[in-house]
């Protein structure tokens, strides 16, 4: 079990199928979930980072495509308008509850280039000094080989972890579709059962987390088992859980078992 004590600054990722319907159009009342829960946490004196997919989804609704676009041009256009939309949602929506927003995007030199990445590190600990919630997407309108490679880091999740090393948090949030990870596919065997835990990740592991997501999103547990690795390498526990109830947070920090927590032995736990 998590040891929230310890816990101050958290990472927050919600993927496009927590943040659209199945009709690609934007899931409002969950949204106004998860912002209200941030803000929620934010005045508890928890540090939030948000980072958000949904953009080529959003945009690809706005444009009145009849379905996610297939060449890069598009979802880089798709992505443009809604990134735009999305942010527009994000800062009426914490403004609400007074907390004050920042936009960043990113891209893979961002972060490999040194004195890049120290400046990023520089503006997160300046936005959360001020009490502000960064709110952070891949620049998919401009990374051409990341809209290419699994549309960037995977559907974010591989960003977050990243985000999660850059801010040095003390916990990632990954929200999904899902409740967990599962020793089998809860929706191809009803006897499947939920993982509570990982401490290692083994080849038999990776072969229980399958592939693709949803129709809306490209991250499926593969790619949070190497967004887990990524935190677990660093010393920061990682928790996957069902983003269908923003309000397992509040679980979260209250130290409850959910969801599926990746962690090493000793680290942060009870």
């Amino acid at each position: 079990m998590l040891n929230m004590d310890c816990v101050r600054r958290i990472v927050v990722k919600v993927g496009s199928s927590t943040l659209t319907h199945p009709n690609g159009k934007l899931n409002i009342r969950r949204i106004e979930h998860l912002v209200r829960c941030i803000c929620d946490l934010r005045n508890r004196g928890y540090e939030m980072v948000l980072v958000s997919s949904g953009a080529i989804a959003v945009g690809a609704n706005k444009m009145g495509l009849a379905e996610r676009p297939k060449t890069l041009a598009m979802k880089q256009a798709a992505a443009a308008v809604g990134q735009c939309e999305l942010m527009h949602i994000y800062d009426k929506m914490f403004l609400e509850y007074g907390i004050t927003v920042a936009q960043m995007l990113l891209t893979r030199h961002d972060i490999v280039e040194g004195s890049r990445r120290d400046n990023i590190q520089n503006t997160f600990d300046a936005l959360l000094q001020c009490g502000n919630v960064p709110i952070v997407n891949e620049n998919d309108s401009v990374a051409i080989e990341e809209v290419e490679a699994l549309e960037s880091f995977g559907d974010n999740d591989t960003l977050s972890a990243v985000v999660a090393r850059l801010c040095q948090s003390d916990l990632l949030v990954i929200f999904t579709d899902m409740d967990g990870l599962f020793d089998s596919d809860p929706r191809k065997n009803p006897q499947a059962k939920l993982i509570p835990a990982v401490h290692t990740i083994d080849h038999k592991l990776r072969r229980v987390a399958g592939g693709a997501g949803t129709a809306n999103g490209t991250g499926g547990m593969a790619t949070k088992l190497g967004a887990a690795e990524l935190c677990m390498d660093a010393g920061i526990p990682m928790l996957v859980t069902n983003g269908e109830s923003p309000e397992n947070l509040y679980e979260i920090v209250d130290g409850k078992q959910i969801g599926t927590l990746f962690c090493r032995k000793g680290a942060l736990t009870t």
